[in-house]
């Protein structure tokens, strides 16, 4: 899985989401390597072009959190 730092603009995480996708190709992981994980609520269209089989969603669902409220 592949979670590039946070930019307000999603299209800053597209070459990672690229790069992530052509070295899966490239490692040869056999049949059994069907997912590629990447990208976040912010960023999944992005990662769905670049290839994501499985994006995380939570903030999407859940809504935001507070950063004091996980202390």
């Amino acid at each position: 899985m592949v979670i590039p730092s946070f930019d307000p603009d999603p299209e800053v995480s597209r070459p990672y989401f690229r790069g992530l996708h052509e070295l899966a190709g490239r490692l040869d992981l056999g049949p059994e390597a069907t997912d590629l994980s990447m990208g976040m609520s912010d960023s999944l269209e992005a990662a769905v072009e670049e290839g994501a089989t499985r994006v995380q969603v939570d903030t999407a669902i859940f809504g935001e959190r507070g950063l004091l409220s996980a202390l």
